[in-house]
């Protein structure tokens, strides 16, 4: 880890105030978001929007929420002057753009492009991802691809047209799984499906879902629900688990640990194959963050619509790079204010502890 030096304070008003101990750039100016538990973040989500065309029940109320006025959030300018410097000065390698619902942004394409036309400490573009409801895909992803997409992910909790519409309180499905196949056919591999597991709500979606994903050859990433919605919607000794989850698949399927390094992803992977040999072998990830969280290798960073960073999808601390852009800050002092953000992480997310504390921004508003 680089020697640390104590720091003056950046002189643009309003900036935060920085730790004594915060490691000190490269001779040649650049930074890297490490924290003090050795962790460096290269993957950058970038929520879009805090806006959705779904109301889904473990997300928000019914009526939606009080959507962010537009002079409050990011321009397109900004956005790209904080990914810019995110991958230029700060080490990052991967952008991926959440929202609420991401296709909402007009921009998205553009957006898009002038990311993919940095370069990394690597020499390369950064990777670039979308985290999707999927209404409306299949209409803009020429445009996506051109613009020099890599990969999607795209949230489907069930296959059941009812239970979708009482989920998602929309009757859309069959929108999304024409996005699906639109995805597969544009060559977006892997195309992974999201899906949150609730008690007594989607239990039964388990299997279906498998059957569907492994025979179009798309990766099925199950999630178990976490602490980021309306309050009364979680209780942590009533929820589906990872076990829950993988006894269930144990019904219909051989599964064996894929084999792969799982580095800073958050997914377990198995490889899955059905028992009567009646569907072709893929790959299931798990995303157990409560039961089984994988804070040690988190590799991310976040920015949410209105321009503040965080270091954690589950915490309270973050920095407004909003305020501090709009006051004249440098790329340098927008930099020190981030990796000084960072550099505060907890080394766990602390779900499980007594004293835990839900985030106050609800999920759509941070990003996922």
């Amino acid at each position: 880890m680089p020697n640390s030096i104590p720091l003056p304070l950046p002189r643009v008003p309003g900036a935060p105030s920085l730790p004594a101990d915060l490691p000190e750039p490269t001779a040649s100016g650049q930074r890297a978001l490490l924290d003090r538990y050795g962790r460096q973040a290269r993957d950058l989500r970038v929520s879009l929007t805090d806006r959705c065309n779904l109301r889904c029940t473990y997300c928000m109320p019914a009526e939606g929420l009080e959507w962010m006025p537009t002079e409050q959030t990011l321009s397109d300018e900004e956005t790209v002057r904080l990914i810019r410097l995110g991958v230029e000065k700060l080490g990052i390698r991967q952008v991926r753009f959440t929202g609420g619902e991401p296709l909402l942004r007009r921009s998205l394409e553009d957006i898009i492009a002038e990311t993919t036309r940095l370069r990394t400490d690597e020499g390369t573009a950064p990777s670039t991802a979308l985290t999707t409801n999927g209404l409306g895909l299949d209409k803009r992803l020429n445009g996506l691809v051109a613009a020099g997409l890599d990969r999607v992910n795209i949230s489907l909790d069930t296959l059941d047209p009812q239970l979708y519409a009482r989920l998602t309180r929309r009757d859309r499905l069959a929108d999304v799984l024409v996005s699906i196949d639109a995805a597969l056919a544009a060559g977006l591999n892997p195309l992974k499906i999201n899906a949150v597991i609730m008690p007594g709500v989607n239990e039964s979606a388990i299997l279906p879902l498998t059957r569907y994903c492994l025979q179009r050859g798309a990766q099925l990433r199950f999630i178990e629900q976490m602490p980021l919605g309306p309050k009364e919607k979680w209780d942590r000794s009533k929820m589906v688990t990872a076990d829950d989850i993988l006894a269930r698949l144990g019904e219909e399927f051989v599964l064996r640990p894929a084999g792969q390094p799982r580095g800073s992803a958050p997914a377990a992977l198995w490889e899955a194959s059905s028992r009567d040999g009646s569907l072709p072998a893929g790959h299931i990830g798990v995303i157990a963050s409560v039961t089984r969280p994988f804070c040690g290798n988190c590799d991310r960073t976040r920015l949410t619509t209105d321009g503040a960073v965080r270091n954690c999808l589950f915490g309270n601390s973050e920095t407004s790079l909003r305020d501090l852009l709009r006051a004249g800050a440098t790329d340098e002092e927008l930099a020190t204010a981030w990796a000084g953000e960072m550099w505060a992480k907890l080394p766990g997310h602390g779900v499980n502890d007594e004293g835990f504390l839900q985030p106050d921004r609800p999920m759509s508003a941070i990003g996922g």
